[in-house]
């Protein structure tokens, strides 16, 4: 790794803020609240100081608990497991929804849709509310409740946000699944998690074709018995097998059903999800997170971060199934922000679909994968150029490392030279970010400003010794919210993916470096590694 594409340090800062980003920073706003003059200041006290930060996040994110917590954080079991919110009550829910009923936010929009063949739809937060009213009420008539967990095998149309919601309306747990897994994947989720429903579709539209989704899911549940009722929306309209006592078609489902249902009262620790990662050998890894552990620290990485308010509409270009669906429903929803969804390809009909969108829907922030850059910058400037992105504030990217080219393209393309992108990279096990960049700090190519606050990362040799300046493992010191509660079902493989190496330190299989100006790099995996000469070579 020696050329400048590949290993791209020593570059030049290319964005700084300017008064429009400082002065309506989120970020600028809880710094100055709590009489934190730099950025720096906040990391040290935000890692050293668990208990001040995570209030104060609480706070900050106006997160409301049916009953106070007695602590912030219990590490009594030790820093690998951390209890969070201690003796609190809170359904994450109402922090998404219940509590925005009644205020001026319930007339706002909270997603917006849109579908490879055109169609389009709107629903504000108090539609949104009462159509997961209504699927609520409907599982419990199902005699689904408290701990059931209910898979999510569905396309990006509005119902798998409502179904999301449902869910933790009733006190179940989310089985996010790609919507692109075949019959295996989908089994051996849904049978490890012990499910007991599944939200599915008769199918979806790519690049104009229809792709059955149902028989996928009926040949998935052949072996899966645990599983009783399957709700299935109709997005294509195509006939497919239902079987008798079973499967019901969404609407049905809902008929009859009140728009107004109790939210269930759940502890600030329960079960929320269970979002499983592809793991690239043995079985998949489900990790477990929790109401006070997930949704917090997406609404807290989407704020500090990404500089997400309420008057933005976020599209984050990504499936259910990755653990960015579930971050974008929650930490938007906590925010009283807008989404948008879209479901297709989106390079059809036309390879400016994307700019398409972000112009006719208003976007203000859009993130993306590097790949998604890489695929489109071969058909040049002009597809770009011929629509008017002026809406865009914020780009984010996510997935994998970049290199400078297409990061540059992005940048000065798509972003005029003037939108910060904002790069982002941790995990399903996170909950969010390690590292990110915000909109306070000077922007490199293909760099972090570093970790969000609350995350004590570091960059360290072998023995846990820091690196400044040269690559090592990246890990982290402390714990933070939206640490995975563990694997299901499967706690010594936890112990074993991400405390064996380093003692007390959690250790995340990325090879990272920091450079001169304190701006951080990811640079792939490093856990797919071998020994040679004993030196790890990836």
């Amino acid at each position: 790794m020696t050329s400048q594409e590949q290993f791209p340090f020593n570059q030049s800062i290319v964005w700084r803020p300017d008064e429009e980003y400082l002065g309506r920073s989120r970020l600028k706003r809880f710094m100055d609240r709590h009489g934190l003059s730099t950025f720096q200041e906040l990391m040290d006290r935000s890692t050293t100081d668990l208990e001040w930060f995570w209030e104060a996040t609480f706070e900050d994110l106006g997160i409301e608990f049916y009953e106070p917590y007695s602590q912030v954080v219990d590490l009594s079991r030790g820093i690998q497991w951390p209890t969070w919110g201690v003796d609190a009550q809170l359904n994450i829910v109402h922090n998404c929804l219940d509590k925005w009923i009644g205020t001026p936010a319930e007339t706002r929009v909270a997603v917006r849709w849109e579908g490879e063949e055109g169609a389009s739809r709107l629903l504000t937060y108090r539609d949104l509310y009462q159509q997961v009213n209504q699927v609520a009420a409907a599982l419990r008539a199902s005699g689904l409740g408290k701990g059931d967990a209910i898979g999510l095998y569905m396309p990006m149309v509005p119902e798998i946000v409502i179904a999301f919601l449902a869910i933790v309306k009733i006190g179940g747990v989310i089985l996010p699944l790609f919507s692109g897994y075949g019959p295996g994947a989908v089994a051996a989720r849904l049978a490890d998690a012990n499910a007991k429903a599944l939200f599915t579709a008769d199918g979806q539209f790519r690049r104009g074709r229809p792709i059955l989704m149902k028989p996928v899911a009926d040949e998935a549940l052949a072996g899966v018995p645990s599983v009783e009722k399957v709700i299935v929306y109709r997005r294509i309209g195509e006939d497919v097998p239902m079987v008798a006592g079973r499967d019901v078609w969404w609407d049905e489902f809902v008929a009859g059903q009140p728009d107004e249902a109790p939210t269930e009262r759940t502890g600030a620790e329960d079960l929320v999800m269970i979002i499983y990662t592809s793991g690239t050998t043995g079985r998949p890894k489900g990790a477990v997170h929790t109401h006070c552990g997930f949704p917090i620290k997406s609404a807290q990485d989407m704020a500090h971060g990404f500089d997400i308010q309420e008057f933005d509409t976020l599209w984050w270009m990504t499936d259910m199934g990755w653990m960015m669906g579930p971050w974008e429903v929650f930490g938007v929803l906590i925010l009283g922000a807008s989404m948008l969804l879209y479901d297709g390809a989106p390079n059809y009909p036309g390879v400016d679909r994307v700019w398409d969108i972000v112009e006719r829907h208003g976007v203000t922030a859009l993130g993306l994968a590097p790949t998604f850059a890489r695929a489109i910058l071969p058909y040049g400037d002009e597809p770009v150029r011929r629509h008017d992105l002026g809406s865009l504030r914020i780009l984010g990217s996510t997935g994998e490392a970049w290199n400078p080219g297409p990061w540059r393209w992005l940048f000065e393309t798509v972003g005029r030279s003037r939108v910060p992108i904002i790069n982002y990279s941790g995990g399903t096990e996170i909950s969010g970010g390690i590292v990110v960049g915000n909109v306070l700090t000077p922007l490199k190519p293909c760099a972090f400003s570093g970790p969000p606050p609350g995350m004590a990362a570091d960059v360290v040799d072998e023995a846990g010794n820091s690196l400044r300046g040269a690559v090592g493992e990246l890990v982290i010191r402390q714990p933070w919210i939206g640490m995975t509660r563990g694997f299901w079902q499967d706690p010594e493989r936890y112990l074993d993916a991400y405390w064996s190496r380093i003692p007390e330190v959690w250790v995340h299989g990325d090879f990272a470096a920091i450079d001169e100006d304190g701006l951080w790099y990811i640079l792939g995996r490093s856990d797919d590694t071998i020994k040679v000469a004993g030196k790890r070579v990836g």
